[in-house]
């Protein structure tokens, strides 16, 4: 008796491009795909029905009762599956609009591109403009309508999922590795060169929660532009404290200390109530949602350790 659960849809494509063309090869030019591959689909569902499905003679390959009897059938579920497909491809195109996304620098060029061309792929009528920005974008006065920020969300109005958390490391470029040594504990680090930032204190205070009390002026360093203060770093002006992702993705970088543990920085995907139901900016979050946390880890694994993010959602 046969299973209609075990029918495979891939081996009727197949066995309709068969019947098309008259011969495997003509059906393998068809979808693309090789002789051999296609010879064994046949057999596949020839097992799976329990029945001949083709004759080989010298003309090419001729139906069989039984393939005659299962043609009819085969080509409705062809139109079914045409059918999910154009109203699956109607959705994402009907879903247009344009996305105003607001993130730090350093997650605007380290971790939205990837996730934006996948945007694009997915949801081709959405247009995207992408904020990139230290400042935090006020939701409530539409200067975003998704902003991605490492702090909570305190307005009524501005909703969000924690996508995670980002822990701190301290990195330095080899070359200054070399010429300064390698600190063994963190009490070391008062007797490096250090890159800070000016105007802002995170790194202060972040060091003195995990017992390192310094002040501003033992940054010989100082610049609040996450990029440039990267790339102060990658040249070798000193070691610098940055969310593990970022460090590891910087070019002769190393990172120090990897069994300190240093502080974690949550990260909020957010936006205002009113606007979520936009489907485009819906359907934007939701991919948002889907796509940061994966590539987090994803940017952690080529360094060989753990990215240290604990994904959680929060009810919304």
């Amino acid at each position: 008796m046969i299973s209609t659960d075990r029918l495979d849809w891939t081996l009727l494509r197949s066995f309709l491009a068969v019947i098309d063309a008259g011969s495997l090869l003509g059906a393998a030019k068809r979808l693309g795909t090789h002789q051999p591959t296609l010879s064994r689909q046949i057999a596949e569902l020839e097992s799976q029905l329990g029945v001949p499905l083709f004759e080989r003679t010298g003309r090419g390959l001729l139906p069989t009762e039984g393939a005659r009897a299962i043609v009819d059938a085969a080509r409705q579920m062809a139109q079914a599956a045409g059918a999910v497909e154009s109203s699956l491809r109607s959705k994402a195109e009907s879903t247009r609009g344009s996305v105003r996304i607001s993130a730090s620098a350093a997650m605007a060029f380290h971790l939205l591109p990837p996730c934006l061309t996948q945007m694009r792929l997915r949801h081709p009528g959405i247009d995207i403009d992408l904020v990139a920005s230290n400042a935090v974008s006020n939701l409530l006065r539409r200067e975003a309508d998704i902003a991605l920020r490492m702090i909570r969300p305190t307005q009524a109005t501005v909703i969000g999922r924690r996508l995670g958390e980002l822990p701190i490391g301290a990195f330095a470029a080899t070359a200054y590795i070399q010429r300064r040594g390698r600190p063994n504990r963190l009490a070391d680090l008062s007797h490096h060169d250090l890159v800070g930032m000016d105007a802002d204190d995170s790194i202060i205070r972040g060091l003195q929660a995990v017992g390192l009390a310094l002040t501003r002026d033992a940054f010989s360093v100082r610049c609040d532009d996450q990029l440039v203060y990267n790339r102060m770093v990658e040249e070798g002006a000193g070691i610098g404290m940055m969310p593990v992702f970022v460090g590891s993705r910087l070019i002769g970088v190393e990172r120090l200390l990897p069994s300190l543990k240093g502080p974690s920085l949550p990260l909020w995907l957010l936006v205002h109530r009113e606007i979520k139901g936009n489907p485009a900016i819906r359907s934007a979050y939701d991919l948002l949602a889907q796509e940061i946390p994966r590539r987090l880890l994803d940017a952690a694994r080529p360094a060989g350790k753990p990215s240290g993010l604990r994904s959680r959602s929060v009810a919304r």
